[in-house]
Parts: C-alpha cells; structure tokens; sequence
C-alpha cells in the first residue's frame, strides 16, 4: 500500500515538472509564457469571434473588426494561454462535427430529464405531429456546438412519439422550448420558455438564451446597491463579482451561475454609467473588466494567476477548488484510489495474467473499501452538529485554492485533461520504470511463484480455487498457494465433501505465522557443571556434534537404579540453575518427567517421541553425569520467555543443532521453523504436541508455576 502511494506521489511530481518543461520549452521558441496579454487589435477577425464565442458574447450586430476588438477588451483580458485554448476547441469541435443530442421518447423521458433535474440549461426542439422542424439539420447543428461549450444540454422532442402530451402542453407548432431554474435555491422549480421570434438563425437564439439565463444573476447599477451587496451575508458567504462595461455578462458567467446554484451567488456591476467611482477604490477595484471573488477570508482577483482563463472549464475548475460539493470530493477520491490500485499492475512481478488477476482483486477491494468509507462520511455530513467542523474545512480550501501551486496544479489538469493521450503514455512509461526497478530490486530475491509461466500460474490458480472451495482453511493464503496437501483425483475431492470437518472449522488468516517468535539454536560455552567433563564448542559443526553425542552416549556405564537416583538428586542440588528434561516411554498416558531445581526454568513434556537420552535412561536404567552434561549445554539465554526447553522436532524427529532456525507456538512448544512452517501451511492450525491453536494466544505464567510444583513434589 505505502510503495503503490509512494509511486503514484512520484508520477504526480513527473507530471509536474513535465509541464514546466513544456513551458520552458514554448517560452524558449516564442519568448512569452501563458499569462502574458495579447492586444485583440493585433488578432484576426477570425481569432477575435473565436474568443467571443468560447467567452459567450453576441457579435452579430458588429461588422467591423475594431467593433469586435473592444467587445473583447470590456469582457475581460486576454492572454496566449485563453487563445491558444479557444483555437484547440475550436478545431476539435469542427473535427467531431455535431454533437451529441438526446432524443426524448415521451413525456416521462422529458420530465425526468428536464424538469426533474433542476440544476441545467435545457434546449429542446420540439417537433410537431406531420410537420417539418423549426431548424433545418444542418442549423440544429451549429446551435448544438454554439452552446454545448457552456454546459447546456440538448434534445428533441416527436410529438409523433407522444402526441397527447404535446396537446396538453400546448405544442401545436415546431418550436424551440428553453429550460431554466426559476430561482436562485439549490433545486428549485424549473421555468419552461418558448422562442417567439421571427429570425431562426443559431445567433439569434443564443441571444435569446442569454438574456434569458443573464436575468437570474442580480444586476447592479448604482453604487449605493454595490454597498449594500458588498457587505458580509451569512447567507452567501462567496460572491462572485463581475465589474465591467457590458450590456449583459458573457454567457459562460451565466452558466456557472446556475451550475453553482446554491454554493455560490454571482453579481453583475454594469460600471458603463458610474457616477461615484470612489466606492471602486474603496473596495480595491482598480479596473474594469475585473472579476473579484469575495470570500469571508477576503477577496481575491480571478486571473492574475497561471490557468485562469475567461472560459467555462477554467472558472469552473477554480470555484469547484472554492465551494466543492460532496460529489466533487468523490470523484477526486475515486480517481485517485484507481490510479492508485492500477500501480499494482507493474508492481506485481511474475506472469501476465497473474498481474491482471492480482489488478482485478487490487480494483475491487479499493473500490469497495472507497465505497464504504464514504457511506459514514455522508451520514455525519446530515448532522447539525457538524456545521462548524464543515465550515472549517471549506476554510482550509479556500486559503490553499487561492494560492500560486494550487493555480499551477489547476492549470496542469486543464492542460492534461485536454490531452489525454499524453497522459496516458506518461502513466505507463512510468508502470514500466517501476516494474523494471522493482525486477532489479527483487532479482537477487527472486522467487518460484515470479519465474512461472501463464499456463503454471493458471493451473496453480484453479488448484486454489478448488482448495478454497472444498478445504477454505488451506487456502486462505497468498495466491496460488504454494503448499497443498490436496490431490488430483476427483474421487478423493468427493470423498472429502462427506467430511462436515470442512465447514466447522474456523477461517484462520495465515498472517499470524509471521508474529511467532524465532531464533537460532545455539550450544553453550565450557561446562559450568561439577559432575560433567564434557566440554561443547559453540562453533562445532552440527554433525560433528550429533556424532559425538551418540558416542559419549554408546560409552556411558550402566548403573542401579538406586545409584543412578542418588546420582541425580546430587546433580540437582549442585547446579540449580540448570534443568534436565528426561522423556519416558512406559505410559501411554504420561507425556514425560522432568527433575528441576526449585529456581530452574520450563521442561518440555511432549510424547509424542522419546529422545536418545531417554531411551538410553529406560533401557540401561541409568543416567550419567555426562549424559546429563550434555543436555544441559545449551545456550538458553536466546530462547524467549515462556516457552519450553527441549533439544527435539517433533515433527522432523530430529535433535537441534546449532545455528538451526526454531519457531514457538503460542502453546510454549518449540520446532524447527521450516518443519512448523510446512505443518501450520497445511491447514492444521494447532500444536502437533498439544493440540492448542496455534493461532491463539496462552497464558503460560500458570502452566509453569504448576508444573514446576508437581516437579518439586515428585
């Protein structure tokens, strides 16, 4: 989880210094930035009715191209990026041709659409029963282009599809129908409006629309109004002021006036008649055109900053950042888990599908994680209680979205978002960097289940599969597992759904096998003994000292049981630091007898297999001091606490030797850590000895007090 965030981190910093290359890149051929203004008297006719109609200003009336220029400079500055963004559009949409419409097939359609959404702009054609359209196709056309670019929808209507309700609605001819929120409340009621005029040009009905759609935002004249708006208002704590000398804001204004409805009121100041510009200077408004957005953190200037263009996409990416919605928050949210989950595409090393199985797993379990962290959010998002927790973190977002790296970063979504392509080659230049580095990282560690084929990955898929179908226990491992008692015969599979062992056993995680504690086996120094003259060398190679042990062991002498008691209870008074742990083999039921001292530490009492020195002890009847001497060098100082002491495997049968891995269950047995690894991975989550899960936890401070006082008492 910590790599994949660090990875996607690091593509986010690539992408960022992509773009100041790029900029350095035009800077260095044209000697300008973005930001720098362009004078409209140098442009076109062409460029300036290209930036008149991504800003929504009506030039119909202007034939002159000194006319259009100054409608350009009293709607707003204008600088290379806004051009060069208006002219990218511009083609794109001549390339795609007409855009795409709705068709509504009834009435129900129409109103869930239309009049249920409340929070668009409608166009609908409606076309009556055996008559021709209002707008020819090529006409429609164009006017679905023209204001597609501001957010309004479009569609039409075939009163052939429902005429009864074009009868009750009133549509006894081909008209245009425009739909607009009548109020200025989030989801208000929709006002239905119908073009009356005479001219059918796409020009003049998007004035129409316009002037319609201008009449929502509140409108002021004279300074005492600007005053009295000016002032702090619990209600709207942002306002979005547009000071300028226009008959009417540009329509991309208007647009967001309605697409903010609720979050954000916006004002129009007509300053073309000003009396008493005092109350400007008062306010910090220099200049006109200027676009003041006031907050109750102060104001601040839309475009003085890298990004901030006069068009809809820019605006609207800039107040989403001011006033977002929940919505908003959760489709950020939701690209950024995806992004983040798709790292583990190159991460994950070995074969292709295992990578796209691993993907798949790695999607749905971040969606569905997404998914239910948002559920809690919204439900304390209702409570009353929250209001100020919630006005703080709008706070916390305004103060970082009116700051110089937060427009960098607006501007470098925009420009991506514009080229997708781009971004998508640079995702997966840098995947494949991260799965070359991760390749190097892990070559040294390379391991079985990364060298498989397609085919070996699938097989060992499909054997899991079947293992968590019909034993869930050994198979809730990493996938494919590697250790599988299962066999291929689909008799035995059968013979095992007879066993309801399958589904009463609980589901165990296999992390735990991780936590259990682990050591090295280790012998001790010089004897510190005064019965035994037998000396081990920590660094004796193990076989040696397998060796030498049966040696000394085939040498011991036999004695009486009589001596070998006396013999024994003077070793133990001797040396009470020491332990002897003897196994016996006679009862059934008894595990083993230990002799310890009144200070000594754990005894191991497994039978499940007798050492070689309690066999000796049982056959001979005897225990020498050199017996006893070469069990008790051992180097216990490195075993962990609470667990007991003994030099056997159960599982392997074999005698410890030094520098060997040893694993503790929970329990206090100890085994060889590969030996228990293999047990605990083949479903069986309990001690081979006592039968305690593994997976659970023991108090051991009561079981030793116990067994060291039955020791003492026999």
């Amino acid at each position: 989880m910590w790599i994949k965030l660090f990875f996607l981190l690091l593509y986010f910093m690539v992408l960022f210094m992509l773009a100041r290359l790029f900029e350095a890149v035009v800077w260095y051929e044209t000697g300008m930035f973005s930001t720098h203004l362009v004078d409209p008297v140098s442009l076109s006719y062409k460029k300036l009715k290209t930036i008149l109609e991504s800003r929504g200003l009506p030039y119909s009336g202007l034939a002159e191209k000194k006319d259009v220029s100054e409608l350009v400079e009293k709607s707003g500055e204008l600088t290379h990026g806004e051009l060069y963004s208006a002219m990218k559009k511009e083609k794109e949409q001549t390339e795609a041709g007409d855009g795409s419409t709705t068709h509504f097939s009834g009435e129900m359609h129409f109103y869930e659409l239309v009049e249920d959404t409340k929070d668009g702009i409608w166009l609908v054609q409606v076309i009556a029963k055996d008559r021709e359209a209002l707008l020819s196709q090529s006409n429609w056309g164009k006017m679905v282009q023209k204001v597609s670019q501001f957010g309004i929808r479009t569609g039409t209507f075939n009163c052939s599809n429902d005429y009864r309700s074009c009868i009750k609605r009133g549509w006894q001819r081909s008209t245009l129908i425009m739909s607009v929120p009548q109020t200025s409340a989030s989801k208000g009621k929709v006002m239905l409006k119908e073009y009356n005029g005479r001219r059918i040009e796409p020009e003049h009905i998007f004035r129409w629309m316009t002037s319609h759609v201008a009449h929502r935002i509140k409108t002021l004249h004279q300074s005492e109004q600007l005053v009295e708006e000016w002032r702090s208002d619990p209600a709207h704590p942002v306002k979005m002021f547009l000071f300028a000398c226009l008959p009417q804001p540009p329509a991309f204004f208007s647009a967001l006036s309605v697409k903010f409805t609720g979050r954000i009121e916006f004002v129009f100041v007509d300053v073309h008649h000003w009396e008493n510009h005092s109350s400007l200077s008062e306010i910090d408004v220099t200049q006109s055109p200027a676009y003041i957005l006031k907050m109750p953190e102060g104001i601040y200037r839309y475009g003085s900053s890298i990004g901030e263009f006069l068009s809809l996409a820019a605006m609207d990416t800039f107040l989403r950042g001011v006033q977002p919605e929940v919505n908003d928050l959760f489709v950020l949210s939701l690209v950024l888990i995806n992004l983040l989950a798709w790292m583990d595409l190159f991460i994950t090393q070995g074969a292709t599908v295992k990578r796209f199985v691993v993907l798949i797993r790695t999607l749905g379990t971040y969606n569905s994680i997404l998914l239910g962290s948002w559920l809690p959010v919204l439900a304390l998002l209702q409570l009353p209680y929250l209001d100020s927790l919630y006005g703080y973190s709008l706070k916390l977002l305004r103060y970082a979205d009116t700051t110089t790296l937060a427009s960098l970063v607006r501007a470098d979504w925009t420009f991506y978002s514009s080229h997708p392509a781009l971004f998508l080659s640079t995702y997966l230049a840098h995947g494949l960097l991260v799965d070359y580095f991760e390749k190097k990282r892990r070559c040294a560690v390379r391991s079985q289940e990364d060298s498989t084929t397609n085919l070996e990955w699938l097989s060992n898929l499909w054997d899991w599969y079947t293992s968590y179908l019909l034993h869930p226990i050994a198979a809730l491992q990493q996938v494919p597992s590697d250790y599988s008692d299962w066999e291929v015969d689909p008799n035995f599979l059968l013979e095992r759904l007879a066993f309801p062992d399958l589904w009463l056993r609980p589901l165990v995680n296999m992390e735990y096998i991780d936590t259990l504690p682990t050591w090295r086996f280790r012998a001790a120094g010089p004897d510190r003994g005064e019965g035994g003259g037998v000396k081990l060398d920590e660094e004796t190679d193990s076989s040696h000292s397998d060796t030498e042990s049966m040696k000394q062991l085939d040498a011991v002498p036999i004695r009486s049981p009589n001596s070998s008691k006396k013999h024994e209870s003077s070793l133990s008074s001797q040396d009470s630091g020491k332990h002897l742990c003897v196994h016996t083999n006679t009862d059934p039921s008894s595990s083993c007898e230990c002799v310890c001292a009144a200070a000594s530490p754990l005894c191991c009492r497994h039978g499940n297999r007798s050492s070689p020195l309690a066999d000796r002890t049982v056959e001979d009847g005897s225990l020498t001091s050199e017996d006893i001497s070469n069990y008790q060098h051992c180097d216990w100082s490195v075993w962990p606490r609470d667990v007991l002491q003994c030099l056997e495997c159960v599982v392997c049968l074999e005698n410890f030797v030094s520098e060997e891995l040893l694993m503790a269950l929970p329990c206090g047995h100890v085994f060889h850590q590969q030996c228990i690894v293999v047990w605990l991975a083949s479903g069986r989550h309990c001690c081979p000895v006592c039968r305690w899960p593994s997976y659970k936890k023991k108090l051991q401070g009561a079981a030793i007090r116990s067994s060291t006082g039955n020791t003492l008492q026999d």
